[in-house]
């Protein structure tokens, strides 16, 4: 009998247990008393019963769903924050008579609202209608070709070529910048920017939908003035 029994343990291997156990998921429902009886080491030193270790991971799965939560949380605030800003700037768009006074509002907002230290638009056209215009096929824009070939924001640590087109008479260096392209369908406007003298103040993992927005409703209100 009890040759048998070593046989019969010894063909029962640790997957085989694993396996059946996962496969009666309520064994230990039925078995509660096992639960005090099985040990396990602890981290601390010593062991533990399986129902204290199931305590315990229970414990550190909660605290890393609050974590989670939190975070949640406070990117939703955060994305509420950013609508209202939307929507001033659009409103403020909105009552805008001239594109003069569209360009004004643009820089005013930006600057107060998104925490932004430089605010330029750069449009394209004939630079004799204003000093933010600039000619279409002016060799300073090649590097932001890809802006309007994506028709994707750029965020982070740009190019110094890129920086020199878009902040030309910037007092302080910018560390960080956004570059968002203004399109009327498929007509190139030109383009939004936004630097910062922080390094992270706008950084390549940042969201770019309400970017994405943002120079939607730029391009609306500048497309529409000019056609005015």
């Amino acid at each position: 009998m009890s040759t048998h029994t070593n046989l019969a343990e010894e063909a029962l291997s640790e997957e085989a247990v694993e396996a059946w156990l996962r496969s009666h998921p309520d064994f230990f429902e039925r078995h509660l008393a096992l639960l005090d009886v099985l040990k396990l080491p602890h981290a601390s030193g010593g062991a533990v019963s399986l129902i204290e270790r199931q305590i315990g991971w229970l414990r550190d799965k909660n605290r890393q769903l609050e974590r989670k939560l939190l975070d949640l949380v406070q990117l939703a605030r955060e994305n509420e924050r950013l609508s209202q800003r939307m929507h001033h700037l659009a409103l403020g768009l909105m009552d805008a008579d001239s594109l003069d006074a569209v360009l004004a509002t643009t820089q005013e907002q930006l600057r107060t609202e998104f925490r932004a230290d430089h605010v330029v638009v750069r449009l394209l056209g004939n630079p004799a209608q204003g000093l933010h215009f600039v000619a279409e096929g002016d060799p300073a824009l090649n590097s932001l070709e890809s802006l309007f070939e994506t028709r994707r924001p750029l965020c982070g640590r740009l190019s110094d070529e890129q920086l020199k087109a878009l902040f030309p008479e910037a007092d302080t260096p910018v560390q960080s910048a956004v570059a968002v392209p203004l399109m009327d369908g498929n007509r190139r406007l030109g383009i939004l920017a936004l630097g910062s003298r922080e390094d992270t103040r706008f950084h390549p993992g940042m969201g770019t939908l309400f970017l994405g927005y943002l120079g939607e409703i730029i391009s609306h209100a500048v497309a529409t003035r000019l056609k005015g």
